[in-house]
């Protein structure tokens, strides 16, 4: 399978994330694509918009995107930015890519409503170089017992129906541990974009190794 067709919340999506990246989202953004070289995959590209933080240093980006809308949103994305992008079909967990043919690997707010976070992970360990780097901006589990609670009630209710496949209760700095990548640096904070996000305020953003 490489197309997953959410066309209500991929607009829904698409507006909100521009006010998102005026509230602070760009500046995560450069946070996390500082210092990148090299041939990148980029796993969950939504509509694009970590392209025009890429540094000259990348040689190329393959941007993988299974929603068709965020996917259009995307390829017009790939256009303003000054490194070469190709967007294409594909799922996390069944990358469109041979192995070892990357050396970083970028995820960005996308582990958290993958279909299965260990497969994905796995293939993006694939497709990296021994001694590759995934760099990781996610929403994280809480570490605060009671939000965790509601977390995980949402979970299990309401929560990845409205938005797209997101769980906000995932522990994704463990899942990339247990995935057998090392993590070299890695910074919590709370981050809103807006007052209804604090369902996903906790954030981690990183660097792991393959």
């Amino acid at each position: 399978m490489s197309s997953v067709k959410r066309p209500i919340f991929a607009r829904i999506y698409t507006r909100f994330s521009q006010a998102a990246e005026k509230a602070g989202t760009a500046a995560h953004r450069d946070e996390l694509l500082g210092g990148v070289a090299g041939r990148v995959i980029e796993v969950g590209a939504g509509n694009g918009l970590n392209f025009t933080h890429y540094p000259s240093s990348v040689v190329e980006v393959v941007a993988v995107e299974p929603e068709p809308y965020l996917r259009d949103r995307a390829s017009e994305e790939a256009e303003r930015a000054s490194v070469p992008i190709t967007v294409m079909p594909g799922t996390a967990e069944d990358l469109p890519a041979d192995d070892e043919s990357f050396d970083i690997a970028v995820t960005s707010l996308v582990l958290c409503s993958v279909l299965d976070p260990s497969r994905a992970l796995q293939e993006i360990k694939r497709v990296l170089r021994p001694g590759g780097e995934l760099r990781f901006f996610e929403h994280v589990r809480s570490h605060d017992h009671r939000l965790a609670r509601v977390q995980t009630v949402a979970d299990k209710t309401i929560w990845p129906r409205v938005a797209g496949g997101c769980h906000a209760a995932r522990d994704t700095r463990q899942a990339i541990a247990d995935a057998g990548f090392e993590i070299d640096d890695e910074r919590r904070f709370d981050f809103r974009p807006c007052s209804l996000a604090f369902l996903t305020a906790p954030h981690i953003i990183g660097r792991a190794r393959r």
